[in-house]
């Protein structure tokens, strides 16, 4: 059974900066292209990026050009490095395949952002 594992999460004041890890366990994880997934209080979980098994990666207008996202292979592990936070950024951050189907959700990692 997969796994999903995300940290990282904390209180974290405007123009700070954040890196969130997700760690997998029981998949494929090379043949896995990673996403990373925000969800706001009353709004809909949306997708911030995803990278694909060779390193490159893509990002949704969510959040771009202030997220860097990582994996290794090795260690079966995705990052989300995340700068220039804002309050509208406070959401709970998951990881998950963006192949279909998804691996059953972890319970993410809070993102607060605020003065």
């Amino acid at each position: 059974q997969v796994r999903l594992v995300e940290s990282g999460g904390d209180l974290v004041q405007p123009g700070g900066s954040l890196t969130l890890a997700c760690r997998v366990s029981g998949s494929n994880f090379e043949s896995d292209i990673m996403g990373w997934y925000r969800q706001a209080p009353g709004r809909q979980r949306e997708l911030v990026g995803f990278i694909f098994s060779d390193h490159t990666s893509r990002y949704t207008d969510a959040m771009k050009g202030r997220l860097t996202i990582s994996r290794s292979n090795d260690e079966t592990m995705v990052w989300l490095e995340m700068n220039d936070l804002r309050p509208e950024d406070t959401a709970v951050y998951y990881c998950n395949r963006i192949n279909t189907p998804q691996f059953n959700w972890g319970r993410g990692t809070q993102v607060t952002v605020s003065s």
